[in-house]
């Protein structure tokens, strides 16, 4: 109870802060530039930036070294797996967003993967013709009905966010993700808050395998390596909150290469 209360109390804060960060009409959704976002806590957000990359270094990095020698159908399938687990996320904010028709699509390829497909192993759903998967949290959502993002914000371990999408995450773990309650929140029979940590390390070292080459020419070939991150972060953000693909300010083909929010 203490810890649900001590959540709802840091939401409140975020969602309170991020209200006046937005007051004066610079931050809402859409009239707003990536580069326009406010790093009001620079010199905080660039120790943790720093403490990210010690992490990385010490943890992230050696261990995204080995995963990426293993074979590739085996990396491919825990990719998948994990993909699959996020529909969990995905499909309510489908809805929240008002978008029923891709609610059902992603919950029929929640069945099919999770039982034909060994519990998300292997995407059955897209050789069955279903539509590329797309990802959808609770700080997209909040940012369709005009909650602009606040301040930029790097959290530990987590990475870049914004106040508006810390505030999501926040969230989602007070109930806002099915995978999480039927682990972590229920401990039920069948799986344990072991099965869900375990699940969002892994993701964590998927993604940094995927984007190794990427985030080390990017390290390489930064004047600023904290301020690129945080440019094309906020620019990739802001391409997934509005569903497109399309180049914006300074960003190329170059900049991210394979790198993607997970």
């Amino acid at each position: 109870m203490f810890r649900k209360f001590a959540l709802i109390t840091i939401s409140i804060f975020f969602l309170a802060f991020n209200a006046n960060a937005g007051s004066d009409g610079e931050l809402i959704l859409k009239k707003n530039q990536p580069a326009e976002i406010k790093d009001c806590f620079e010199n905080l957000n660039r120790a943790t930036f720093a403490f990210n990359q010690v992490l990385d270094g010490i943890i992230f990095q050696p261990v995204a070294s080995a995963y990426k020698v293993l074979p590739s159908p085996l990396k491919n399938g825990v990719s998948n797996s994990l993909s699959n687990l996020s529909t969990l996320v995905t499909v309510p904010n489908n809805i929240l967003q008002g978008d029923v028709k891709k609610a059902g699509i992603n919950s029929g390829r929640f069945i099919i993967n999770s039982t034909i497909g060994i519990l998300g192993f292997i995407d059955v759903a897209k050789h069955l013709g279903f539509p590329e998967y797309e990802k959808e949290d609770y700080g997209q959502s909040l940012a369709t009905m005009g909650v602009g993002p606040g301040c930029y914000l790097v959290l530990p371990v987590l990475g870049p966010s914004t106040a508006r999408d810390a505030t999501a995450s926040i969230a989602n773990f007070v109930g806002g993700d099915a995978w999480y309650n039927v682990t972590v929140k229920n401990n039920t029979h069948y799986f344990t808050d072991f099965d869900y940590y375990a699940s969002r390390v892994t993701a964590g070292v998927d993604f940094r395998a995927k984007n190794y080459d990427a985030i080390e020419n990017l390290e390489k070939n930064s004047i600023d390596f904290y301020a690129s991150v945080k440019s094309l972060y906020l620019q990739d953000r802001q391409q997934k909150i509005l569903n497109t693909n399309k180049i914006i300010e300074t960003q190329d083909d170059s900049d991210w290469e394979e790198i993607e929010n997970q």
